[in-house]
């Protein structure tokens, strides 16, 4: 089970427990429920507060819902382990992600970030500043999550509170190019004023924009070197790269939650991560010295391949490129 199947997981299990008169038949069942990692210190791997969002609709504590749910839940293929936590927190520890399903999930979010690409607005030098210019951007990135996740331009709010750019940063396109403005503009919630520094001018480890557009080109650059030493990528089992593997299994989640707090800044955050275990992780997937490709050298690159074609969606969903060569 995928963190993605989880959430759907959960809104069966409400649908259920109404069904078979666990919960009263008044309780609302959602469409959807945002699943989230744990912070660290947290029980599981994944967490969601559904049975607040349940209890609300009924009378009932929001523990006694989660334990419901706890029971159905518990007996899922694919779920280790639930727990409720605090006053109806549902915890969930998932079995380790699967590296050749992630390959293959790559393989579907590319088809569907592809079909919500289009219809970008440019921005420039002319294309305002203020208000305006970040308004414009936020909305753009926010409805291309929306979209996404199989919604429309309806499904957005007539306006989205963003907080203008300051004065003095009137001029960031100019200065520091569309890309990085926009990258710049949409890192942190569109409530705050993003603060603009020569670091997104940085080609090297000390900018995050760098890092998640070069994360993107080495996974390019290993599929390119890897072809002259003939061989390709092939899914399947990868066990030393942990953190590359839940940066991918946590994608789903993170579009979903994005798109659901309308909220591109998620995104961003997540793509840093994704990039630095991508870049951590570069130097296992090519033979070294005179080894020889193996079976595990195909692995690691089609699951390299996998986390470059994510960084490109993702960064595509923000409006920004991401170049095959840094």
């Amino acid at each position: 089970m995928t963190p993605a199947d989880l959430s759907r997981s959960v809104v069966r299990a409400v649908r259920c427990a109404v069904e078979d008169g666990e919960l009263p038949a008044e309780a609302a069942v959602p469409e959807r429920v945002v699943v989230d990692r744990t912070r660290p210190g947290g029980v599981g791997d994944y967490a969601t507060p559904v049975a607040f969002q349940v209890a609300k609709t009924v009378r009932r504590a929001p523990a006694d819902v989660a334990a419901v749910l706890a029971r159905r839940l518990g007996a899922e293929p694919g779920i280790e382990h639930v727990e409720v936590t605090g006053a109806g927190f549902l915890n969930f520890v998932l079995p380790p992600p699967s590296a050749p399903s992630l390959v293959r999930e790559a393989i579907v979010w590319d088809i569907v970030i592809r079909d919500v690409r289009g219809g970008a607005i440019h921005i420039d030098a002319d294309a305002g500043t203020g208000l305006g210019l970040r308004e414009r951007v936020v909305r753009q990135s926010v409805l291309r999550l929306v979209r996404a996740q199989g919604g429309s331009e309806r499904d957005l709010p007539d306006a989205l509170p963003v907080a203008p750019l300051a004065k003095r940063d009137s001029d960031v396109v100019a200065r520091y190019g569309a890309h990085a403005a926009r990258w710049g503009m949409l890192a942190v919630p569109a409530r705050e004023t993003p603060v603009f520094s020569d670091v997104l001018l940085v080609q090297g480890e000390a900018s995050e924009f760098f890092r998640v557009r070069y994360a993107h080109a080495r996974s390019r650059a290993l599929l390119r070197n890897a072809d002259q030493l003939g061989f390709g990528p092939a899914a399947g089992d990868v066990s030393d790269a942990p953190e590359l593997l839940r940066a991918l299994a946590d994608h789903p989640l993170v579009l979903e939650a994005a798109a659901h707090h309308r909220a591109p800044e998620r995104l961003v955050r997540h793509l840093v991560e994704l990039a630095d275990a991508l870049l951590d992780f570069q130097y296992r997937v090519l033979p070294q010295g005179d080894e020889k490709p193996s079976a595990a050298h195909r692995c690691r690159l089609a699951l390299a391949e996998a986390a470059g074609t994510v960084l490109a969606g993702g960064l595509a969903l923000l409006g920004i490129d991401a170049p095959d060569c840094l």
